[in-house]
This record gives C-alpha cells, structure tokens and sequence, in this order.
C-alpha cells in the first residue's frame, strides 16, 4: 500500500486540508492501492505560487539539456517497466497484455518530444534592404495538464513531455481514479534529473481540476476527458489563455458489401472491446450493409462470447474489470437503457462473479439513432448494430452523432475507402483497421464535440505552438 503525496515546490507534501481519498483495486476493491491527498484550490495556489518563481529558470535551461532530461526519465521508466505493468494492472484494470503495451509506449513518448525540445525553431521571411524579419518561440508559461485515467502514462508523457521540451513548467492533475501511476510517471522525471521546481503534482478530484484551471497564471490548459468536462475548462480559461481539449467519441466501424467478415469482426470486437471499452477511440456502433448485416452480426457475437474476463494478472484473460464502481454503474444503466428503448440484446450485458467491477461484453442489435446507446458515450465495452441499406446510408449514419473522434471502414475497393475517408466527419480515419490504436508520430484529434480542433496534439508539424508564443523581430541594422 502507498501513501502518496502532492509534489509541491520541490517537496512530496501531504494536502493543506490535510483530507486523504483511497484508490482501491478494481479487479478485488478490498485491496487499497494507496492513500493520496484530496486536494482543493489551495493546493493549486501553492503548487502554481512555486512554478510561477521557478519558469524563468526552467526557460532559461538549455534545449539540448532539456532534451537529456526527457531521455534519461524515458530510461528510468524502462529500468521500472516490471513494477509499473504490475501496479498498473492493479489500480485501473488493465490486461497485462495492455499494461506492458502502455508502460513501454510512454518511454518512447518522453524520447520523440525530447527531439521537439531542439527541433522548434523560429523562421526568417523576405523584407526590404538589409532589414531582417524573424520569429522567436518561447515558453507559453505554466502549462497545466489535467488527464484520464485510462491511460494514465501515455497520455500525461504527451502533454507533459512536449511542454517541458519547451522549456514550460508544469502543474500535472491526473484523475484520482490512478493516482499512483501519476505519481510514478512525477517520480521518474525527477530522477531523470528534472530540476523539482519544474513540475508540481497535485491528487484529487475535480474541486483541484476545477482550481487548476481557473487560475489565471495557467498559461495554457491541456485535458483530454469527457465532453463535459472539457467544455467546463472552455468556458473557464476563456480567450485570453490557451486550451487543448480532446474529449468523448462514439467511433462507427462502417462495414460495406464486399467486406472480409472474418477480419472485420475481429477489429470489431478489439476496438470495442480491448481496454474493457474504456477508451476515447473505442468501437461504439457497427454500422453494416443489408447484404453483410446479419451473418457480421453472428460472428461478431461469436468472437464476443470467446472472450475471457477476469483479473488482469491471470493468464488467458481477454478483458479486465470496468476501472470503478462509478463505471460499472454507467454501463449497467446504458444496458437497460437500450432494452427499455427497444434494441435488442444479443449478448452480454451482466455482470460477473460477486468481486470486483467485472462485466460480459455486450452487443445490441436494432439500434437507431435516436437511442440512447447510439448517441451518447458509454465509456465501456458496448457495442450497438444500426442497419443500411446501402453505403451512402452507412455513411450518413455514421455521421449521424455530436462526436466526431475516429471511424473505421472495413472494404475491399480503394475507391470506397477514399471516399469514405473524405465524407467521414472525423478527425481519425481507420480503413481496414479497428479504431483504436494510433501512430506515436501522427497527429491526434476530433471533429465536433470530440475537440476543439485549436492544437493538434502527440505529433504533427503544429504540435509545439500550442506550448510556444510567437513572437516576429523586425530588425533594422542602422537607424
């Protein structure tokens, strides 16, 4: 067991108010994981009052030094990759399988934005006589990042990683749902050689997310999370300060006529199912041709039924538990829900066994859109059937949604692939691959309600303005 701390002006410090909150595993809820402060906004006043005095410092540090620093963390990371797969599958329920996927992603994160850390240069354009004009790009300044639990190392080493490769100290809010692997990721910085007083990490709910981003000496607010969530840190940064959301999907995988029905359900059922569907980018709706609907729909069941749930650490196992009680409250609701609204239930749906927040994978068929497990996020491994009768109707209803994360198509004619990746309102196109799982080095975000569209994140020639100011030098040798 744990007892965790804020990381507060160079020190491992308990909360003000002095309350704690326990995180326990998911898997069997009576083993605590750990004890962690239950912050509020005086803690997010202390942690910023210190990052504050110390950002001309970090701005001031070399590129190159900064660079070393995120390699050596990444190594750290490597050199604890046993202990961290295990304490991961332990606190938010992850396969080992899954565990081992992230632990070792997260390093390899740290290393691509330490390149970023010498790569982000200014530019010079054309003027006039002997008079030059040029830009500078500078630290934004204190970059919160406010991130999710169901990826608790991969998505902070994409905010965190490039912030600090941009000379930015950081103030680092993980959801209380994994706070231990929130402080591991703070730990191993620290021991890459991290100066202390570049980072600050603060534990607990949204009260401190809620500090955190209404305190305007945060330059710049990076959070991926729920739609409403994120729309709440919108209106509270406003205009003068910068935002980077990424927020809810509910990913289609289109299915045409001339599709491989073998291969397209196993996609299915990895994006809808993997991580337990507790992912941003995971398979929500299917949406299938008359011609292949019903025999997809079979063997779509079929692989559903083969998965094995159970613990994370147990050998065979397909899918862990839901991450909370919360979550498993969530998706039972979603599953009555869509028998009262009139889908049909081909399988799964239950819970199993008496410990732990286990569930069956679950498939409707006869979904429409107006219902509720077609229009909203359920955030767990449900998926839900909508027939068409023919592509240009698939396409539409996979369209048919305020979200706009990722979206798959399975067929066999380049033609409908490209024109299925030019009519698809998202900002993530999957074509012969499950909507899940994206490239380090490409860029990353939603159309509509799944973004703001304003920064890319993870990669792409736009990543570091988010976490720059641009500033244009006119200069003029001679009066």
């Amino acid at each position: 067991m744990t007892q965790g701390a804020n990381f507060v002006d160079g020190q491992w410090v308990p909360a003000v108010s002095g309350r704690t909150f326990q995180r326990r595993n998911p898997a069997d809820p009576d083993e605590l994981i750990g004890t962690f402060p239950a912050s509020d906004a005086a803690d997010v006043r202390a942690a910023v009052d210190a990052l504050e005095k110390a950002a001309p410092e970090w701005a001031a540090t070399p590129p190159e030094r900064r660079a070393a620093i995120l390699e050596s963390a990444a190594a750290q990371l490597e050199s604890r990759a046993d202990t961290l797969i295990a304490e991961l599958v332990s606190e938010e329920g992850k396969t080992k399988a899954e565990a081992t996927m992230e632990v070792s992603r997260t390093p390899a994160n740290l290393r691509f934005y330490a390149g970023e850390a010498t790569r982000t240069t200014g530019s010079t354009y054309p003027s006039a006589g002997d008079n030059l004009v040029y830009t500078l790009r500078e630290p934004v300044g204190i970059v919160a990042a406010i991130t999710p639990w169901n990826f608790p190392f991969n998505i902070p080493s994409r905010k965190i990683g490039p912030a600090l490769a941009a000379g930015n100290p950081v103030l680092y809010k993980p959801s209380e749902v994994t706070p231990l692997m929130g402080q591991r990721l703070v730990e191993a910085l620290l021991d890459g050689g991290l100066p202390p007083a570049a980072i600050a990490l603060v534990q607990g709910d949204g009260t401190a997310g809620a500090a955190v981003a209404a305190d305007p000496r945060v330059a710049a607010v990076t959070f991926t999370g729920s739609t409403r969530v994120g729309r709440a840190i919108h209106r509270e940064v406003g205009p003068e300060r910068r935002v980077q959301l990424e927020m809810g999907g509910k990913n289609p995988v289109v299915v045409a006529a001339d599709a491989d029905l073998d291969g397209a359900a196993a996609l299915i059922v990895k994006g809808a199912f993997g991580l337990s569907g507790q992912a941003c980018t995971g398979t929500s709706r299917v949406v299938a041709v008359d011609a292949v609907h019903d025999a997809l729909l079979e063997r779509v069941i079929a692989k559903t039924e083969a998965l094995q749930v159970g613990p994370g650490n147990q050998p065979g196992v397909n899918m862990g538990p839901l991450a909370s009680a919360d979550q498993l409250d969530k998706f039972l609701h979603y599953v009555q829900a869509g028998v009262a609204e009139g889908a049909t239930l081909r399988c799964g749906g239950t819970t199993v066994g008496e410990r732990g927040f286990f569930v069956r994978p679950t498939v409707f068929a006869d979904a429409l859109p107006t219902m509720r497990i077609v229009a909203e996020e359920v955030f767990g491994p449900l998926v839900a059937f909508q027939r068409a009768a023919t592509l240009d109707e698939a396409v539409a209803l996979a369209n048919a949604t305020e979200y706009g994360l990722s979206a798959s198509i399975v067929t066999s004619d380049l033609a409908t692939a490209t024109h299925f990746a030019r009519q698809s309102r998202t900002g993530l196109v999957k074509i012969n691959q499950p909507t899940t799982g994206m490239a380090m080095n490409a860029p990353f975000g939603g159309y509509k309600s799944s973004s703001t569209q304003t920064y890319k994140e993870q990669a792409g020639a736009t990543l570091m303005e988010f976490y720059t100011l641009e500033k244009t030098v006119y200069l003029n040798p001679a009066v």
